[in-house]
């Protein structure tokens, strides 16, 4: 897994809620602690570091990966800004996420394993407001999807329900992510 992943999960500790608390996570999930951004490390040190989050948060890994995942945003959007700007919400921001992102992603961190999204938009009324998101990983990280997909509605100014049809995590072939999306006023 790419250092980019771990240096996010430590600015999202230290900012909400402290550097002492990134500490005790460390030392609890016993990790050195020190990951460049281009580094690669094992899914495993990432696992062991998200059991202690979780521990150290009273929530269930899936909560603390969501959580994650919406926090985390913010710190991505002002380190790649050019990733948002080219959108004016959250349906064409997400529909760039296997040409657009995922392909810069593979260019600054060689070696990098994303995910890969399929998506559908229903036929019906709702069809603009609705799109379907089809997820697979190796890594199934799933909440950390979803938490990203909330942590981008919020930058983008939109409402987005989420719903989750089929999760890897409970044995299916893919996740399957219904977005509702609502202009906030």
């Amino acid at each position: 897994m790419k250092g980019i992943i771990f240096n996010l999960l430590e600015e999202v500790v230290t900012t909400h809620i402290s550097e002492k608390t990134w500490d005790e996570i460390l030392e609890s999930a016993v990790v050195d602690g020190a990951y460049t951004s281009l580094g690669n490390y094992p899914d495993e040190e990432f696992a062991s570091l998200l059991g202690a989050v979780s521990r150290q948060c009273g929530k269930s890994e899936r909560e603390a990966l969501k959580w994650f995942g919406q926090l985390a945003m913010p710190c991505l959007a002002k380190r790649y800004p050019e990733f948002f700007t080219a959108h004016t919400g959250m349906r064409s921001f997400l529909l760039s996420l296997n040409d657009v992102i995922h392909a810069e992603v593979r260019k600054l961190y060689p070696g990098a394993e994303v995910p890969v999204f399929d998506f559908e938009t229903p036929v019906g009324a709702a069809a603009h407001d609705t799109l379907i998101m089809h997820y697979r990983s190796r890594r199934r990280l799933c909440p950390l999807a979803e938490g990203f997909i909330a942590g981008a509605s919020e930058q983008f100014a939109e409402a987005v329900a989420v719903t989750q049809s089929s999760c890897m995590l409970d044995g299916a072939d893919e996740c399957l992510f219904v977005c509702r999306f609502e202009k906030r006023a």
